[in-house]
């Protein structure tokens, strides 16, 4: 047997880490595209007030194919149940968000009942999609992996982490509801707590991503040598 076929981990190692890497990698450059491309298409330096408001922009078509990029590498994530039910369920609401856009930020006068209706359906699949972003940090990817061995508690801490920030960045998004509309739209709070999420989500998974390459290498060159890098 080839020494360097023997230390490469599986196939299916090597996919499924590659899927994590890629919802991670958009998922931490969405934000950071979406304010610099609008400030450098408009030459302005002026934020939106929530991410989703970028659909009424010259950088609608990036919002849209990161959104449907990541519903794609969601739907396509296999590993084991219920990560590949919850990552198809998290994929077909990203999916929902992309093609049902927000009201916020569009044009006044341009908004009518079917659009009302669109944005609802806009703000429950994104709610959706950032709650089972959270399972997957809180609960998902802190259990042991398919052979029993347990992550890091670095790891461990770090996706409670992110899983708490989640969570905290969707409370104060629905908390900052209450604010009047000029502190809203002064402060920003929405698009702050939604960058939040987006940051921890992907960074979750881009970490999760390498943690999964290690635990399927082996862990010495002697036959029958023991795993100890858990995922």
């Amino acid at each position: 047997m080839n020494p360097e076929a023997a230390r490469k981990p599986p196939q299916d190692a090597v996919t499924v880490r590659h899927l994590r890497l890629g919802v991670g990698s958009v998922g931490i450059a969405l934000p950071v595209v979406l304010v610099v491309g609008h400030q450098l298409v408009t030459r302005r330096l002026t934020l939106l007030d929530s991410l989703s408001g970028y659909y009424h922009t010259e950088l609608r078509d990036v919002l849209v194919g990161a959104l449907c990029a990541i519903g794609v590498f969601l739907i396509s994530y296999r590993y084991r149940w219920p990560d590949d039910l919850l990552g198809t369920v998290a994929g077909g609401l990203a999916i929902l968000v992309a093609l049902f856009p927000t009201t916020v930020g569009a044009a006044a006068g341009t908004v009518g009942p079917g659009d009302r209706f669109v944005g609802a359906v806009h703000q429950v699949a994104a709610g959706a999609l950032f709650a089972l972003l959270a399972v997957f940090c809180l609960v998902l990817f802190t259990r042991p992996d398919r052979a029993g061995v347990p992550p890091r508690r670095s790891a461990v801490r770090f996706y409670r982490l992110c899983g708490g920030l989640i969570v905290l960045a969707i409370a104060l998004a629905l908390a900052s509801t209450q604010l009047p509309a000029d502190v809203r739209h002064t402060l920003k709070p929405v698009l702050w707590c939604e960058t939040l999420a987006v940051f921890a989500f992907g960074a979750a998974w881009v970490v999760k991503s390498d943690a999964l390459l290690r635990a399927a290498e082996p862990a010495g060159t002697a036959p029958g040598a023991a795993r100890t890098t858990p995922s």
